[in-house]
């Protein structure tokens, strides 16, 4: 299959056709259509509500990740990098969603653009892995310091009096397992 019309549109006519859809809510298709003739590009109503529709979709995933993230950076406590581990997570489902549509989907690419945006992937996928890694030996790290700083606590508590219960409810609240 061949690229859209729009597809093809030089790249300043594109960004002000996507200024333009965003501008009027992705409606108005029809005077859209006018006024993109006007600019000397020709697309049917039809083809700018499919790259509308299309970009509008987009807009609303990138939209709901921003959300996502900003919650997870507003209610995950970021000591062990939880934010970063919830926003790895987040991409690799992302990306594994991109190959299930890829291995679904009809191509219109050739077999060698498919295989350049399959390498493009699997290179981001490795990138997600090792910053996955790193990201699970941080944590790692900080739980062994949290647990030594708590087995110290102890120690102290101990020794100046304190009772075991009160030493192991000074254990939970440390290390973040308070009941």
């Amino acid at each position: 299959m061949k690229r859209s019309k729009i597809e093809q549109l030089p790249s300043e006519l594109k960004e002000w056709l996507n200024a333009e859809l965003i501008r009027r809510g992705f409606g108005d298709y029809k005077q859209l259509a006018i006024d993109l003739k006007e600019r000397g590009a020709d697309a049917s109503k039809s083809g700018l509500h499919r790259y509308g529709s299309n970009l509008e979709r987009k807009l609303s995933a990138i939209r709901a990740s921003t959300e996502a993230a900003a919650l997870i950076a507003k209610s995950a406590p970021d000591d062990a990098d939880l934010r970063s581990a919830a926003v790895i997570s987040l991409i690799q489902t992302e990306v594994f969603d991109v190959l299930v549509a890829l291995q679904d989907a009809e191509r219109e690419e050739s077999p060698m653009q498919r295989a350049k945006l399959l390498s493009a992937v699997a290179k981001n996928v490795a990138t997600l892995s090792r910053a996955s890694v790193h990201q699970k030996r941080h944590e790692i790290e900080i739980r062994a310091k949290v647990k030594t700083a708590a087995d110290a606590a102890m120690r102290v508590a101990k020794k100046g009096g304190i009772s075991k219960a009160g030493a192991d409810e000074l254990f939970r609240v440390i290390t973040g397992i308070a009941a």
